[in-house]
C-alpha cells in the first residue's frame, strides 16, 4: 500500500516462494527493509540504493555465509520503505535498529556513556567532567571519547582560569553578607575566590567565555587574543597582568603541542578506517580541528550476517558522528563506501598531510585489533586450558585431569656418556624450571631398558623422599620395553594406581599402555597428540643438548688433561675460545698464545705434536 508517498507490504506471513513472486514488484528507488520471523517479530534491517536488487539478492543466489542462511531461513515477512535520496536511507536504518535491535543486525559492542563537559548554569559557574545530561540551562560539550582526555581539558580550564570547583551557594547577597572566608585553593593560587568579592563577577564571566572556546577548540585564535593582550599590558607597565597572559600562552602551546598531528590548515576534517576478522568489523574514528585530535575512538561490532564492508563504513559514519555531533563537512576514508551524501566530502587521500592522518587512524585500528587478541587469549586462557584437560583425560582414559606430566629419554650415542632427561609440563604447557637430567651411574654400554629403570627409579625415590608432587601422568619416550622397564619400577615404589603411565612411540605416534598389546592411535592433528609430541620433542631437544655437552667434556679430558702445565682454567679458556679440541690443534701457536699465554701455548703446541 502507499501512505505519506512512501510505500509499504504489510509483515504478513510469507513462505519464501512467495516472497520470490513478489520480489519483481518492489520498487528500484533507494529505501530501507525489514524482515520478520514466524513471530511476527522485526529481525532484521537494511538499507538499498536499488530496493528490488537488494533484497533479490538474500532469494535468488546461493548464500555461502553460514550466518546469513541462517536469518534468511528465519525470513517470515517482508516491510519496506521508499525514501527519497540514499542519506535518507541511511538515517532511517540507523534509527530504526536504535529503536527495534534487530536480533540479526550487527551490534556495537559498546555500551558505554561518554563523558562531557558542563559549564554549570549558576552564579560563577563551575566547569567539570559529567556524565549526566540534564535540561536545566547548562551548557554541554563533547561527548569525549575517553575520560582521560576531558579530565585533561578540564586541569586545563582550571589552570588557566582558576574557576572555583566548590558547590557553595554564590549568591550575591550571601557574597555580599560575608557567609564564606576563602579556602586553601585560593591561598595556593588554584581558585580566584568569587565567594568573598577576590574577583568580580564580570571578570569571571569573561574568564568562562575564553573557556568556552577552548571547549570548542579554538586555540589559534584565543592565543592571538593573549599575545595582543600581554604586549598592550607590557606596553603600559602593568607586568603582572602581562606575565599572565604570558602564562596562559604557554599553557595552551603546550596542550597544543601534545594534541596536534597536523598543521592548522586542517580547519575540521573527520577520519574512519576500518579492518576486520572473521567475527568482528572494527572501526577508528578521529576528529581532527585546527591540527588536533579532539576526538579518537575504535568501535567494534560484531558481524551477525554478511554484510560488505562498505556497508558497515557507512553505517558507522552515521553513528559516530550524530554521536559525536560532527560538523565536519569533509571527511578521510581509505576506501569509497558507495554510499551518496551530501552532508559531506569523501576523501581517499594517496599522499600529503590528509593520507598521513588516514594512516594515522589506521594505525590505531590494527592495534586495536592487535589488543583485542592479546586481551581476549589471556582472559580465555582458563577456559582454554580447562578445555584442553578435559580432552587429554578423555583420550588418555584417565580419571583426574593431566595437569602435570613428566616425559623421560635416555641419550647415548654408540653407548657413550649415556644421560637422560626429565621435561615437565603444567597445563599443557613447558615448566622449563622443572627439567631435570641425569647421568647413567649404574649401566655400562648401550642398555636403555636398565637406563630407564635407573633414573625413573632415582627421579621418583627422591620425589617420595622429599615430599614432592607427584606427575598426574607420565609419558615414556619410546615402545613396549621402555615403557615395561619404568613399569616395573614404578610398582617397585608403590605408585601404579597413583598415575598414569604411557609409552609414546616415536615413528608412528602410537600410545601404548601398560599390559595392553594393541597400541592407541590419536587424531595428528588433534590437541592430545599434540601436547604429547611436545613434551616428548623437548625431552628428546633437552636430552641430546646435555649428551653432546658431556661428550665435548670427555674428548677435551682425554686431548688436554695430561699436557703439563695445562691445568683446569686454562682448558676451560681454550674451550669456550676455540669450541673443540680440533680447532685448537688448527690453531696457530700466535692465536693460542693470546688465550693462555706464549709459554703455555709452546708447551701445548709440543705435547699436541707428539701425539
Amino acid at each position: 500500500m502507499e501512505q505519506d508517498g512512501k510505500i509499504y507490504i504489510s509483515p504478513q506471513k510469507l513462505t519464501k516462494e512467495e516472497i520470490v513472486k513478489i520480489l519483481p514488484t518492489i520498487p528500484t528507488k533507494p529505501g530501507c527493509y525489514q524482515y520478520f520471523d514466524e513471530e511476527g517479530a522485526l529481525i532484521y534491517v537494511g538499507k538499498a540504493k536499488n530496493l528490488r536488487k537488494r533484497v533479490s539478492s538474500y532469494f535468488q543466489k546461493e548464500i555461502t555465509d553460514r550466518k546469513t542462511r541462517i536469518l534468511v531461513s528465519k525470513i517470515r515477512g517482508l516491510k519496506y520503505t521508499v525514501v527519497e535520496t540514499e542519506a535518507d536511507a541511511l538515517i532511517l536504518e540507523n534509527n530504526l535498529i536504535k529503536t527495534f535491535q534487530p536480533k540479526y543486525n550487527v551490534l556495537l559492542k559498546d555500551g558505554k556513556t561518554y563523558p562531557s563537559i558542563v559549564i554549570r548554569h549558576e552564579n560563577f559557574p563551575r566547569i567539570f567532567m559529567t556524565r549526566n545530561i540534564k535540561k536545566d540551562g547548562s551548557e554541554y560539550y563533547g561527548p569525549y571519547p575517553s575520560v582521560t582526555m576531558a579530565r585533561v581539558i578540564v586541569k586545563l580550564i582550571e589552570d588557566i582560569y582558576k574557576v572555583r570547583t566548590c558547590r557553595l551557594d554564590l549568591s550575591k547577597e550571601k557574597i555580599m553578607q560575608g557567609k564564606y572566608r576563602e579556602c586553601l585553593k585560593w591561598h595556593i593560587k588554584r581558585c580566584n575566590a568569587p565567594c568573598t568579592g577576590q574577583i568580580t563577577q564580570e571578570k569571571y564571566e569573561d574568564n568562562i567565555r575564553e573557556a568556552r572556546e577552548i571547549l570548542k577548540g579554538n586555540l589559534g585564535p584565543l592565543m592571538k587574543e593573549y599575545k595582543e593582550e600581554m604586549l598592550k599590558a607590557s606596553g603600559e607597565l602593568r607586568f603582572e597582568e602581562a606575565q599572565e597572559y604570558k602564562e596562559r600562552i604557554q599553557l595552551l602551546q603546550n596542550y597544543e603541542a601534545k594534541h596536534t598531528v597536523s598543521p592548522r590548515s586542517i580547519k575540521l576534517i573527520d577520519v574512519f578506517t576500518y579492518t576486520e576478522d572473521d567475527n568482528n568489523a572494527f572501526i577508528n574514528y578521529m576528529q581532527v580541528k585546527e591540527g588536533m585530535v579532539t576526538v579518537t575512538i575504535t568501535v567494534e561490532y560484531k558481524k551477525l550476517v554478511e554484510e560488505d564492508k562498505e556497508e558497515i563504513l557507512a553505517r558507522t559514519i552515521s553513528e559516530l558522528r550524530n554521536r559525536f555531533q560532527s560538523k565536519a563537512d569533509e571527511i578521510i576514508l581509505p576506501f569509497d563506501p558507495e554510499w551518496n551524501n551530501n552532508e559531506y566530502k569523501i576523501t581517499i587521500p594517496q599522499r600529503g598531510i590528509k593520507k598521513q592522518l588516514l594512516d594515522l587512524s589506521i594505525k590505531n585500528v590494527e592495534q586495536y585489533k592487535k589488543d583485542k587478541v592479546q586481551q581476549e587469549e589471556k582472559l580465555n586462557s582458563d577456559q582454554s586450558k580447562k578445555k584442553l584437560m578435559q580432552q587429554m583425560m578423555s583420550d588418555l582414559h584417565m580419571t583426574k585431569e593431566p595437569r602435570l606430566i613428566h616425559c623421560f629419554d635416555n641419550s647415548n650415542i654408540q653407548g657413550t656418556n649415556p644421560v637422560a632427561a626429565c621435561t615437565v609440563f603444567r597445563n599443557g604447557k613447558p615448566s622449563k624450571k622443572d627439567y631435570r637430567k641425569f647421568h647413567v651411574k649404574t649401566v655400562i654400554g648401550a642398555d636403555d631398558y636398565s637406563s630407564m629403570r635407573e633414573i625413573v627409579g632415582r627421579r621418583y625415590e627422591r620425589a617420595i623422599k622429599e615430599n614432592e608432587q607427584l606427575p598426574d601422568l607420565i609419558v615414556i619416550d619410546g615402545g613396549k620395553g621402555q615403557l615395561r622397564a619404568a613399569y616395573e619400577t614404578l610398582e617397585k615404589l608403590g605408585l601404579i594406581g597413583k598415575l598414569t603411565l604411557i609409552g609414546l612411540a616415536e615413528r608412528v605416534e602410537e600410545i601404548y599402555y601398560p599390559h595392553d598389546p594393541i597400541p592407541q592411535t590419536l587424531p595428528f592433528n588433534g590437541s592430545t597428540l599434540r601436547v604429547l609430541r611436545h613434551i616428548r620433542d623437548e625431552a628428546h631437544r633437552f636430552g641430546i643438548t646435555f649428551h653432546r655437552k658431556e661428550r665435548s667434556k670427555s674428548q677435551v679430558k682425554s686431548e688436554l688433561d695430561n699436557i703439563p702445565g695445562i691445568g683446569p682454567k686454562s682448558k676451560q679458556q681454550l674451550i669456550n675460545h676455540f669450541r673443540s679440541v680440533k680447532r685448537i690443534k688448527e690453531a696457530k701457536i700466535e692465536e693460542i698464545a693470546e688465550v693462555i699465554g706464549k709459554n703455555r701455548a709452546e708447551k701445548l703446541k709440543a705435547a699436541m705434536k707428539e701425539d
